[in-house]
């Protein structure tokens, strides 16, 4: 319910209700428009009936410009929102077999649960079908996998990818979307050879398309805006996980997530000063100096909360003085490298691993092979695919028969 349970306007234990009654009412609107009708999405492949991409384009427009706005007036914290991975070759895939079901079918998952309800065949088909869908790739997951996981992009926004800030892409979504209604306005009345007589007495989208364009200049126009206190750590729960040590993460970790890459997501911030970060830093790091740790520019990588942000310097002083102004606003993936660059490059490449134990467990044997295994790799640039967990030697217990009573 968006803003209304952290505003305390609504019981979180009611979160789930509205939740239903909302889905209800959207699906009775579904059925009032005629998406129950596999010809409502047909059309849009076949020209006729452009509907659906307006009625999408309008939910997108609609949901972006309230999450932004809202978000500036501090009513939705937008780092709490959820963002899926992105792996390429299942988005393509998956991508053409859901259209092509989408254009033999005619119906999307929810418009298909709108007809079967009202008790449309086809509807009802398509719904079936799509669960047997769902079991059949169930079953031959193993066989998919590869493909299904294949080139993990990690959680990406279209904005980041173009270089733009998320108010600029919402204005320049706004104008693609009213370019795309008038052109699909027009092949509809092509396609449709629709009279003149009804083209003129359609109502003017004048006065809806200004204030679709006044909302996009509005989120460019409106100035920065702090974080509102309510999303901001308390005092007490900071300085419990500076007693726990919560917020520190060692050397293996950060070595073992570089040599992952992608498939283990961390974003290493180095906040030295440009100078420092230009001589030396760790592979894939970015440099955001510790005086420009609040620009607006780097808000977006502190609200991601699909990836972990580890900080370093030299030591963890800096660092640790980044953490502890980064948490305090509210950002919470946030840890620190325990003892800096100075602590990586000891554990790596200089000091031998000496286990503290005078009998070495598996434990250590496998923090012995890969602390080499990880040397190699930043010395030589051999990066190992799998580091497999040491077999743990079985001990065999075998009964010994008690003597019998008696004799000798």
């Amino acid at each position: 319910m968006g803003p209304l349970i952290p505003q305390g306007f609504i019981n979180p234990d009611l979160n789930l209700f509205f939740a239903f009654v909302i889905g209800l009412g959207f699906g009775s609107v579904l059925e009032q428009a005629g998406f129950s009708s596999s010809r409502k999405l047909a059309g849009l492949f076949y020209g006729y009936d452009f509907i659906v991409l307006r009625v999408f384009f309008t939910a997108a427009i609609t949901a972006m410009t309230g999450l932004l706005l809202l978000s500036y007036l501090g009513w939705i914290d937008y780092s709490m929102l959820y963002v899926n991975p992105t792996y390429f070759w299942s988005a393509i895939v998956g991508g053409v077999i859901m259209g092509l079901g989408f254009i033999m079918g005619g119906f999307c998952p929810g418009t298909s649960v709108v007809g079967a309800v009202i008790g449309k065949i086809d509807a009802l088909f398509f719904f079936f079908g799509m669960f047997i869908g769902i079991f059949l790739f169930g079953h031959f997951y193993d066989s998919f996998e590869s493909i299904y996981l294949g080139h993990n992009l990690g959680n990406i926004f279209v904005f980041d990818s173009l270089g733009m800030s998320r108010e600029w892409f919402a204005f320049m979504l706004i104008l693609v979307a009213l370019i795309a209604f008038l052109i699909t306005q027009r092949i509809e009345d092509i396609v449709n050879d629709t009279p003149a007589t009804v083209r003129q007495s359609r109502p003017s989208h004048f006065f809806p398309a200004f204030i679709l364009i006044f909302s996009g200049l509005l989120l460019l126009l409106l100035p920065s805006q702090p974080r509102n206190s309510w999303y901001e750590t308390d005092a007490k729960t900071i300085l419990s996980e500076v007693a726990n040590k919560n917020h520190y993460t060692d050397a293996d970790e950060i070595a073992f997530s570089i040599m992952q890459g992608k498939n283990y997501p961390v974003l290493l911030v180095d906040v030295r000063d440009p100078e420092s970060f230009q001589r030396f830093t760790l592979p894939g790091a970015i440099n955001i100096p510790l005086n420009d740790i609040f620009d607006y520019n780097w808000e977006s990588i502190f609200d991601n909360h699909n990836q972990k942000v580890v900080l370093f310097s030299y030591s963890e002083t800096q660092a640790s003085e980044a953490w502890l102004l980064l948490r305090r606003k509210g950002y919470k993936e946030m840890k620190v490298l325990e003892g800096g660059l100075n602590s990586f490059m000891n554990t790596i490449f200089i000091e031998e691993f000496i286990p503290e134990r005078k009998r070495p467990d598996c434990i250590d044997m496998h923090t012995a092979r890969f602390r080499t295994e990880a040397k190699e790799y930043f010395t030589t640039g051999k990066a190992i695919k799998k580091i497999e967990s040491p077999q743990i030697p079985v001990i065999k217990i075998v009964e010994i028969e008690k003597p019998i009573s008696g004799g000798c």
